[in-house]
């Protein structure tokens, strides 16, 4: 059974996110809020809970999952960047962005892309995600909360309560995030290739 935790928008609990946390490292795939939608997350680490994201958000191993990290100083060890890309991810982050960069070696492969060895990566600017990460102490391996076969991100708890199986372990409850799912941003080719518009705006970024 899914279990649901409420906790404040701004100042997260302490206990709660502790908690939240806890329950990545011991393997359930949770719910929680972003300033975007709302994302599934599990533990980078674990094979058996990125099996059941996948089923949750229904996609296979050519969806593009995204690390969640709490600031660019995690850059480096899961992506190759340029000069330029990391010029741009400065702009953007913390934020609406989702980018996609080629992994570096210490990525294991079933976490990127299988032909093209690339990976999202993501600093959102929430209270709650940003706590969660600071507790975890690493990146959040995660995936937008779309529903098998629809195309709307999940901004609401209660619909998520509603429509998601009871294979979720959490709902991180911080009310409504906003509809918008993030703005994807392919930075592996020559000039940055804009795949999804969402809540980022692309003139922040200088694509507008």
């Amino acid at each position: 059974m899914t279990q649901r935790f409420y906790v404040h928008p701004e100042n997260p609990q302490l206990r709660l996110v502790r908690q939240a946390a806890q329950m990545l490292r011991d393997g359930a795939v949770i719910a929680y809020p972003t300033d975007s939608s709302y994302a599934l997350g599990c533990h980078l680490g674990d094979a058996d809970a990125l099996r059941r994201l996948r089923q949750l958000r229904g996609v296979d191993d050519k969806h593009h999952l995204t690390l969640v990290c709490a600031d660019l100083s995690e850059l480096g060890k899961y992506a190759r960047v340029d000069n330029r890309a990391f010029r741009l991810l400065k702009l953007a982050t913390p934020g609406p962005y989702t980018f996609i960069l080629e992994g570096t070696r210490e990525v294991p492969k079933r976490l990127l892309h299988p032909k093209r060895a690339t990976l999202g990566l993501r600093v959102p600017d929430h209270p709650v995600v940003q706590a969660l990460l600071t507790e975890l102490g690493e990146p959040i391996l995660s995936a937008t909360l779309i529903p098998p076969d629809e195309d709307v991100a999940l901004n609401d708890p209660e619909a998520i309560a509603e429509r998601m199986p009871a294979s979720l372990g959490l709902i991180l409850d911080a009310g409504q995030s906003p509809e918008l799912a993030t703005t994807v941003v392919d930075l592996t080719g020559d000039t940055p290739e804009v795949l999804r518009v969402g809540n980022g705006p692309l003139d922040r970024i200088g694509l507008g």
